[in-house]
């Protein structure tokens, strides 16, 4: 039976995953779990755990929660006090497991606020919005490609029809078997779309996953555009938190988790996992019945690492060989004067060296919007993804200003009052070829489970989302093994939403036989 699609679902062809049945027995007392890592997948589990009566224990080696969307406190030059964090997350629509994680602390996510449109600008002028555009596909591909100046109909006719049709046919997981031996500029230059229409739609994509395109696998590239174009009727819509991560999001969801019995800890450091005397592990002093390891990419290899009796050889091999994505920067700017007043609160941009995109916090953010009140300026946010490993960061963020300078020229008239800048590299790589041996949220111990925006799900979700569902998916496994119930997890549909359209794809593919849809680039 399908269960009954909670609120803020507006797809109907959203899809439920039913958790699976209890496989073990419910034991004579309630399990201890560790979650490690306090980030959105940790939190996620945490809750999952707690909720069905679980006593679950979030260990979080930085000193506040949110992982990647942490904040914390900072005191400007002018004496002000200010939350600063790793830069800019949209939260769209189709987010449903960490829309419904939010909604747990905040039932009417009042805590976001919507942005109806944000535009996208290429350094040689064109210029794409979102706005306005019907939000089912595949009305929504074909408004654009009509409206947009970066698809000219002259260039449209070059477009190579069977490489583009992959993109209508994306089912998971099958759609890695097909594509994921090639990257997303191999994908990207045998579709031919128009050069200005690959900088600002799919590269602007691939980036978002902290990669260049060559290092980006096309398969994930299809599953992304299948997310938030052509595979969900959510639309491009997405929100922002109204205020800094930690008092939006995390707090609340930390008290909600303190009222369920659930513990989160800060600033302790697990150095390894230990088999327990009286429980499954221990954590130094500490015993636990399951795990969940959700830490960040570099931080579960060294754990693995650290941890010879933890799995088996080939399990901890796979984990070893994860890559972590190139450096990204995000620098923050307190300005003496405004931009102005038609700025957007959020513009992506392409074709300039490392700029990425551009924010300006005071248009949704209240804490900026105080300060710039106050002061009569802007607080003016940055993004360079997929830097030079060995770059420089004091060079990167003069960088980053002087390309920021040359799309809002008011920039060069402000005085800044403050700045902060951070250059880290702790985001997940998705290679190509490297799906199949991506480890999953199961392990050969079941109950270890892993969570996190690197753990494969073979579910259309991605960052965020797929952070979220992972940290359920992990706690359902548990929750199986102690005879426990689980808990749904919603998806936007896990194929192509056009019945013609898969099969003219697939047609399109048998017409070419004994090759792959696309051939990698020379």
């Amino acid at each position: 039976m399908v269960p009954e699609r909670p609120e803020g679902i507006g797809d109907r062809r959203a899809e439920a995953v039913l958790p699976p049945p209890p496989r073990g027995t419910a034991p004579r007392r309630p399990p201890r779990a560790g979650v490690v890592g306090g980030g959105i997948s940790g939190l996620a589990a945490a809750c999952a755990l707690a909720e069905r009566g679980v006593e679950a224990v979030v260990l979080e080696r930085e000193e506040s929660t949110g992982g990647r969307l942490r904040g914390w406190n900072t005191r400007l030059a002018d004496g002000s006090s200010a939350t600063m964090g790793r830069g800019f997350h949209a939260f769209f629509r189709q987010y449903y497991t960490l829309r419904a994680l939010l909604r747990r602390a905040d039932p009417g996510l009042d805590s976001l606020v919507p942005l109806t449109d944000y535009p996208l600008v290429h350094r040689d002028g064109p210029r794409d919005r979102f706005s306005g555009l019907p939000p089912a596909p595949p009305w929504n591909a074909f408004a654009l490609a009509a409206t947009s100046p970066s698809f000219p109909l002259r260039d449209l006719a070059r477009v190579n029809l069977p490489a583009a049709l992959q993109l209508l046919d994306v089912d998971v997981p099958g759609v890695y078997e097909r594509l994921d031996h090639l990257s997303a500029r191999d994908l990207l230059e045998a579709v031919r779309f128009p050069p200005t229409a690959r900088h600002l739609a799919f590269e602007v994509f691939s980036r978002s996953f902290f990669a260049a395109p060559e290092r980006l696998s096309a398969a994930e590239l299809a599953v992304m555009f299948h997310i938030y174009f052509l595979g969900s009727s959510e639309g491009l819509v997405f929100d922002v938190p109204r205020s800094p991560f930690p008092q939006a999001l995390w707090q609340p969801l930390e008290r909600y988790l303190s009222g369920l019995g659930a513990q989160v800890r800060t600033s302790v450091r697990v150095e390894a996992v230990r088999p327990g005397r009286e429980r499954r592990f221990a954590l130094g002093a500490e015993e636990f019945d399951g795990l969940v390891l959700a830490c960040d990419t570099p931080g579960l290899r060294r754990l693995v690492a650290a941890s010879p009796e933890l799995g088996s050889e080939p399990w901890r091999n796979r984990v070893a060989a994860l890559e972590s994505a190139p450096p990204f920067l995000v620098s923050r700017h307190w300005l003496d004067r405004p931009v102005r007043a038609h700025r957007p609160a959020f513009l992506g941009t392409a074709g300039y060296p490392t700029l990425d995109n551009i924010s300006v916090l005071e248009r949704y953010e209240d804490e900026s919007r105080a300060w710039a009140r106050r002061t009569g300026g802007s607080v003016v946010e940055l993004h360079a993804y997929a830097l030079d490993e060995d770059c420089d960061p004091e060079r990167e963020s003069k960088r980053l200003w002087e390309q920021a300078v040359g799309v809002y020229p008011e920039l060069a008239a402000a005085r800044e009052v403050d700045s902060r800048h951070e250059l880290r590299a702790d985001c997940p790589l998705f290679p190509p070829g490297g799906h199949r041996e991506r480890p999953g949220v199961e392990t050969p111990d079941p109950f270890l489970v892993l969570a996190g925006d690197h753990v494969r799900t073979d579910l259309p979700v991605a960052l965020m989302e797929r952070a979220a569902t992972s940290g359920m998916l992990a706690a359902n496994a548990l929750l199986s093994r102690w005879g426990l119930p689980g808990h749904t997890v919603w998806t936007v549909p896990r194929r192509g939403r056009s019945a013609p359209m898969r099969a003219l794809a697939r047609r399109a593919r048998r017409a070419q036989p004994g090759q792959r849809p696309v051939e990698r680039s020379r």
